[in-house]
């Protein structure tokens, strides 16, 4: 199918649809993913949705006219995958149309990214393979696309490159943060409060702890600055801890948000919080450290050489900027397999505030029909 057939695709008539279908936790992605697959059904493909419910769809072929052929490596008829997510936060917010925008719950995050892809999708007549791979959970534990890497046939597994759809402002973002939860629990002795010196007061154990956290990033072999993604973070976020007013509580609990930048992972920031902790705190107070319990890895730290054929191909495409992705993505996942850029209409936040997770999220046609365009450029250029 090539672009201009009797099939002609409108994203934005399919944005408006998407937009009113809520897939937010509560209501689930069911229709949504429905939706997708007809509307691929009805222009001629036949999509796959596997068991981790990804939507899962194939165009073209490689050199050597085997659609499942090996990569090449700089070879005339690149494999690209292009992915984004059905899913969304919580509420629904209807979709309102006006002239210049699309508003509502995944407007830009990422219904927007959909509409995108698949036009350049079903629209492009590309120089090589395209797989378009949809994934159904990304805004809470991407276990759709751990389960893509994961299997033995992955279409990310011989990909040229990755174009992963996320609100960019039509910049190409080619590095990330990472972001890593988790609990650091003290652990000391109860007593009467009438007698706190005969017990190990854990709350009391929380200023070395906290002081600690401000500087752990500080230590000789923290992770330096990185050139694009600036300095990682380290959050204190939730506390809870004691359970009788008039008791030495023996127990605190606080919980933390790590936002990493290459080459730092979670084995390695795991083992140096706690060395850090462990000097920081009195000898009577237990510490402890555990990441919070998930079914999927964390969403760790890349980078994409900016010198990537993609970058170069998609910048050109869309004459936006190359810089970081300010938000945790499932590029991160993508990116230990194949070049990976972030790229899309839409903004995160704009100057009058937040946009995507927000009740004012909304995207500009024109910037679906740009992205849709680049898109299709980069998947036609061999």
């Amino acid at each position: 199918m090539t672009r201009g057939s009797d099939f002609e695709f409108d994203p934005l008539a399919f944005l408006e649809e998407a937009v009113s279908i809520p897939s937010h936790p509560d209501a689930g992605v069911g229709r949504m993913r429905d939706f997708l697959v007809e509307t691929l059904e009805e222009h001629g493909l036949e999509p796959a949705v596997d068991e981790a419910g990804n939507v899962l769809a194939t165009r073209g072929e490689r050199a050597s006219g085997d659609p499942a052929s090996p990569a090449s490596t700089g070879g005339d008829a690149p494999h690209y995958v292009l992915n984004t997510h059905i899913d969304t936060v919580s509420p629904h917010v209807p979709c309102e149309a006006d002239g210049d925008a699309i508003r509502g719950r995944g407007s830009c995050d990422a219904k927007g990214q959909v509409a995108v892809l698949l036009s350049a999708f079903l629209e492009a007549d590309p120089a090589g393979r395209v797989t378009l791979a949809i994934t159904p959970d990304e805004e809470v534990l991407s276990t759709g696309a751990h389960a893509l890497v994961a299997r033995s046939d992955s279409p990310i597994r011989d990909a040229d490159a990755v174009i992963v759809g996320e609100p960019t402002g039509l910049d190409v973002c080619t590095a990330a943060k990472g972001r890593f939860e988790g609990t650091i629990t003290l652990s000391g002795a109860n007593a009467h409060a009438a007698e706190p010196q005969s017990g190990v007061n854990a709350i009391a154990a929380l200023e070395p702890v906290l002081g600690a956290l401000e500087t752990f990033d500080d230590r000789s072999d923290a992770p330096p600055e990185h050139p694009d993604l600036g300095s990682a973070t380290l959050t204190p976020t939730v506390v809870d801890g004691g359970g009788a007013t008039n008791q030495v509580p023996d127990q605190v609990r606080l919980t933390i948000d790590r936002r990493s930048v290459p080459p730092e992972t979670t084995e390695t920031f795991e083992g140096a919080l706690l060395e850090h902790l462990e000097v920081a705190v009195p000898e009577a107070v237990g510490v402890d450290f555990a990441f919070t319990d998930r079914p999927t890895p964390f969403l760790e730290a890349w980078e994409t050489d900016r010198e990537a054929a993609v970058v170069d191909a998609l910048v050109e495409a869309s004459g936006g900027d190359v810089r970081p992705f300010t938000a945790a993505t499932e590029a991160s996942y993508f990116a230990a397999h194949a070049p990976t850029v972030v790229f899309g209409p839409g903004e995160l936040a704009d100057d009058e505030g937040a946009v995507a997770h927000s009740p004012r999220e909304y995207v500009r046609r024109a910037d679906v029909l740009a992205a849709d365009e680049a898109v299709r450029r980069v998947l036609e250029s061999a």
